[in-house]
């Protein structure tokens, strides 16, 4: 099956330009990008992109679930229905975030998710699910944000083999690495290969630093649970901006506030940054009760909090978050769209079937109009492609 994308104007998220041209599909994959007016005989299917903006399809790296569903609890259809969602987004690739639970719950989510990502093309097309976020038990109590704190405990390299032995990889780890045992943790996550990130923790200046000199880390939802940036104690923070690490970030408004990050864009640019949700199952669904990471939280006025009245995960979904990183920063929709494709595709090593539009690369598209003269900026997104299957919006 041959399909043909015409007169659109394709993004390449590398340098953030836009490039008139002709993509051609081959049973789902990427075969060739032509220049503009050039066309191919015997295909199957031609789009008119009549001029449209064609993106990656956006990756998020850290979400807890959506439509009322949680990764952590979700059954068969619970996980359709999200992977649904998630497509209708444009949100093409997930990594299904898990938050802080017994191990055994925690294999029997992962062993859920994978079942189901095996079997998902059969009435896709689904948002693909490429691996695992395991967001907790090794975190730090103190900083535990909306975690139940049973089951918080210290990094365990035994647990971890367990657990990866069912989840499989991809694997991505966050961790408060500068616990007891965080060292013999963080080394045997790279031996399984997986990736780290230094999340819910206290970690220092130093020890951060050192984190990222020797275990790769990136930084889980960056000032969200971890030391305040204080004028004789960088912190974990500064450590993230001097090592050139991946900085993940909830451009919610709430989370991090608009200035912050304005300040946090100039540190990181475009190449660094990484726009993630950090959605809850409240995500598409109106204000009221629900669960996350296994405890209480009250959503109002789409901002989800525990009864203590800490913050608990997002309502966010990435293309809001694309235009408000564009909107707070007053860059192009176009230049904030790296930030939520191939930079989470990165950080969590995907990046060879995700996050850019490349010969040999999955045919997960969008096609917007990104709108960068409101006040609110905005993707627009019109259709989507996930192997080259359109999704119905």
């Amino acid at each position: 099956m041959t399909t043909e994308i015409r007169g659109a104007s394709i993004l390449d998220v590398r340098d953030g330009t836009l490039r008139p041209g002709t993509l051609e599909i081959d049973d789902g994959i990427i075969s060739e990008i032509l220049p503009a007016g050039r066309k191919r005989r015997g295909v199957d299917t031609v789009i008119d992109a009549a001029g449209a903006v064609l993106i990656p399809g956006l990756v998020d790296v850290h979400t807890h679930g959506r439509c009322g569903f949680d990764f952590g609890s979700a059954d068969e259809s619970g996980l359709g229905v999200m992977a649904r969602s998630y497509a209708r987004d444009g949100i093409t690739s997930v990594m299904p975030t898990l938050a802080s639970d017994s191990l055994d719950a925690l294999s029997a989510a992962a062993e859920r998710i994978k079942n189901f990502s095996r079997s998902a093309g059969v009435n896709g097309p689904f948002s693909v699910f490429e691996g695992i976020h395991l967001e907790g038990r090794y975190i730090d109590l103190a900083r535990r944000g909306a975690h139940n704190p049973d089951f918080i405990v210290p990094p365990d390299s035994t647990e971890l083999t367990e657990f990866a032995g069912v989840a499989g990889l991809p694997l991505h780890i966050t961790a408060a690495l500068e616990r007891e045992g965080g060292e013999k943790f963080a080394e045997t996550a790279i031996s399984l290969g997986a990736t780290l990130g230094l999340g819910h923790t206290s970690a220092n200046y130093q020890e951060a630093v050192s984190f990222k000199e020797r275990f790769g880390v990136s930084f889980t939802h960056l000032y969200n649970c971890m030391p305040p940036v204080h004028h004789r104690d960088g912190g974990t923070v500064l450590a993230a901006f001097d090592t050139g690490a991946y900085c993940e970030l909830i451009c919610d408004g709430h989370h991090v506030c608009p200035e912050m990050v304005r300040f946090t864009y100039r540190q990181t640019g475009s190449e660094k940054l990484v726009l993630i949700s950090d959605s809850m199952a409240a995500t598409c669904l109106s204000d009221g009760e629900y669960m996350i990471a296994g405890s209480a939280a009250v959503v109002k006025d789409g901002v989800a909090r525990t009864l203590s009245g800490a913050l608990a995960g997002s309502t966010l979904s990435l293309p809001d978050a694309v235009g408000n990183l564009a909107s707070f920063c007053d860059i192009p929709v176009t230049e904030a769209v790296r930030c939520a494709t191939l930079n989470p595709a990165l950080e969590v090593g995907i990046e060879d079937r995700c996050g850019l539009i490349e010969e040999g690369r999955r045919a997960d598209l969008c096609l917007c109009r990104p709108d960068d003269t409101s006040g609110r900026r905005r993707l627009n997104i019109e259709r989507v492609f996930i192997g080259g299957s359109q999704v119905a919006l």
